[in-house]
């Protein structure tokens, strides 16, 4: 992807991907394999520095964390 608004810090690169990771969080979560937090990662395509950006977990992505499990 190409955005004039994100430029990587380290070499200057406007080119960059975009991935999602999730985690746990406490022992509940942990327990029913709820993933708590959700993360986007934003990598540039040249030198492979990678930023993380908290995003929001909808309840509903939550309930089907859940039932997937």
């Amino acid at each position: 992807m190409r955005n004039s608004k994100w430029t990587c810090i380290k070499c200057g690169n406007l080119d960059y991907k975009v991935g999602e990771m999730r985690v746990a969080g406490g022992f509940w979560s942990k327990v029913f394999d709820v993933q708590a937090s959700r993360y986007s990662a934003v990598t540039c395509e040249k030198c492979t520095y990678t930023e993380f950006y908290r995003t929001k977990s909808s309840a509903l992505g939550s309930v089907f964390d859940f039932l997937a499990g």
